[in-house]
């Protein structure tokens, strides 16, 4: 990869322009939702007892203003955002050596499950043989959508840096083309799409119904926010939105460290690994070099939170029960920063007396009946 100092200097919000009209014909435009339950739950001060325990506890809780608005990944296909940027980057790559090099040496690439299955049905899509390495504890339902696109699955251990050893013992031995699952200009280009869509939905919805905004006199969201595990969907995010008025932030799953790129903003670099079984398993890797050029940039995001695993699941219940939405638990780590995380909260009640509309981008969905019974047995 070329220096990430430099590449970011591409990043631009009409490259994310330039995606949206490639990927069209191969992604779903996933919708918009909102939620009344989730606004008033969200909009309520937190009880002492959900506070016990926390640096907040024994302190008056926040009392922010909220309206969300959902943009469901998980309707996409392969149940997640990742179809977007692995359609993107394979198209391009096609572009550049040519359908016959391609096709001929194939593709390969690291994943616990989403851009695993992305890329298995892009390379199906186009005609491209494609290998996966993913690690032995993915969960069951991802493995098999990626070997049902027909993609060769090859296991691995479930860091980072073991699954990028036996991608380099493929490549030596097939002669497969890297197309990364996050560090990557095509891939956050394509994951960016996702932001253009949520931003054109947005302003629709608000023609129609301007009563579900806390301005309806207003045409852009406050503040968006997008889980973060290698950072492609948030850089992305963030690439369409920076030169535009919204906010972008990030959330993380705190449990064993695996809030890598909060504690790296707060150190002042970036974390190079992580190794946390969180509940979250699409946010198990650190954010990749690229990301972490735009995700540090203050005038990019303005900040990364993250929440535990209790939270996660208490995030997920709601959406599941009380808006009857199928989703993994990575995909709720935004709306458990929103609920739960009492920095965030008292960010939004001091810098908006009357709210803020935040856009919440659901990454995914591939999840199971029976991993869910057990999270909630």
């Amino acid at each position: 990869m070329a220096d990430p100092s430099v590449l970011v200097q591409s990043l631009t919000p009409a490259a994310i322009d330039a995606a949206y009209v490639l990927i069209q014909p191969y992604v779903h435009r996933t919708p918009l939702l909102t939620c009344q339950t989730l606004n008033t739950i969200a909009s309520a001060p937190q009880s002492p007892e959900t506070l016990a325990g926390t640096p907040s506890e024994g302190q008056t809780p926040a009392n922010p203003t909220f309206r969300f608005f959902f943009k469901c990944e998980n309707y996409q296909r392969i149940g997640a955002f990742k179809a977007r940027g692995a359609f993107h980057a394979l198209l391009r790559l096609i572009a550049e050596r040519g359908k016959e090099e391609v096709q001929k040496r194939g593709v390969i690439t690291h994943s616990s499950g989403n851009h695993a299955q992305a890329l298995a049905l892009a390379a199906s899509t186009l005609g491209v043989p494609a290998y996966i390495i993913m690690p032995s504890i993915s969960t069951p339902s991802k493995i098999a959508g990626t070997q049902s696109h027909g993609a060769e699955v090859i296991f691995s251990g479930s860091t980072s840096v073991e699954r990028e050893a036996v991608v380099a013992e493929v490549q030596a031995k097939t002669g497969a083309i890297l197309v990364p699952p996050y560090d990557d200009f095509n891939i956050i280009c394509g994951q960016g799409t996702s932001a253009l869509e949520l931003e054109a939905q947005y302003q629709a919805l608000l023609k129609e119904e301007p009563q579900l905004s806390l301005h309806p006199e207003g045409n852009a969201l406050d503040a968006v926010i997008t889980p973060i595990g290698g950072g492609g969907l948030n850089a992305g995010v963030a690439t369409f939105f920076s030169d535009k008025t919204t906010k972008v932030f990030g959330a993380e799953p705190s449990l064993e460290g695996g809030d890598d790129c909060r504690r790296g903003l707060d150190a002042g670099e970036r974390v190079p690994a992580v190794s946390t079984l969180t509940i979250a398993d699409g946010l198990r890797t650190p954010v990749g070099l690229l990301n972490w050029e735009v995700i540090s940039d203050r005038n990019k995001v303005a900040g990364v939170y993250a929440v535990t695993e209790e939270q996660i699941k208490a995030a997920m219940r709601l959406v599941l029960e009380r808006m009857k939405v199928m989703i993994e638990p990575s995909a709720v780590v935004g709306l458990a920063v929103c609920l739960y995380n009492e920095e965030f909260r008292r960010l939004v009640e001091k810098e908006a007396s009357q709210g803020w509309d935040v856009g919440i981008v659901f990454s995914g969905g591939n999840t199971t009946v029976e991993a869910i019974g057990k999270l909630f047995s």
